[in-house]
């Protein structure tokens, strides 16, 4: 069952008019991200069980379709927009879990995995923060800095503060064992915000 909502899940974001290059190929944006988030997963977490395969692959499904501008510019419309697009992908995924034939008990553990419901109370809602945190500061976080030259050091420190408070122990040390790579530019900054 798991691999009919994996492919439901490929297929809603192959949809993303958002392409990206990767490895001299144009993909979705969400596809990639999804395979990202899968690939972290297994490597963070080999023994993860299947709710938490489709939980990952699926945290930002069809993410273009709740697109920021929709919401209220500042603090308190970022916050809203982002409250909004949990509950978007957790009801996009759980429907398609329903569909190949879960029970209410497992939609609603990916639901709240997905929808980060008890974050540090919650282990599948930690694991699912773990594996996007980490999937960030690999692949996403110097993309991010570069497209905000605005930003100084102590708000670059905050954020990467933020991020890592959202962690658990077990994905700390997995970045401090080495187990992820970091961009390069942003290491220095990174080792002053860790240390």
């Amino acid at each position: 069952m798991s691999q009919t909502v994996i492919e439901a899940i490929d297929a809603a974001n192959a949809a993303d008019p958002n392409r990206v290059k990767h490895a001299g190929q144009a993909l979705a944006k969400e596809s990639l991200y999804s395979m990202r988030m899968t690939d972290m997963l297994n490597r963070f977490n080999p023994q993860a069980d299947e709710l938490m395969h489709i939980a990952a692959r699926g945290q930002h499904i069809e993410r273009w379709r709740s697109p920021r501008s929709d919401f209220p510019m500042g603090k308190q419309g970022y916050y809203q927009w982002r409250t909004a697009l949990y509950d978007f992908h957790a009801e996009r995924v759980t429907a398609l879990m329903k569909t190949a034939g879960y029970s209410t008990s497992e939609c609603e553990r990916v639901y709240a995995a997905v929808a980060k419901k008890n974050i540090k109370r919650n282990p599948d809602s930690q694991l699912i923060e773990d594996i996007a945190s980490l999937v960030f500061i690999e692949h996403y976080m110097l993309d991010f800095a570069t497209s905000k030259p605005d930003y100084d050091e102590q708000k670059w420190l905050g954020i990467i503060r933020k991020t890592w408070q959202k962690m658990s122990n077990e994905a700390h040390e997995f970045v401090l064992a080495g187990n992820i790579s970091l961009p390069e530019p942003l290491k220095p900054i990174i080792t002053k915000a860790l240390s």
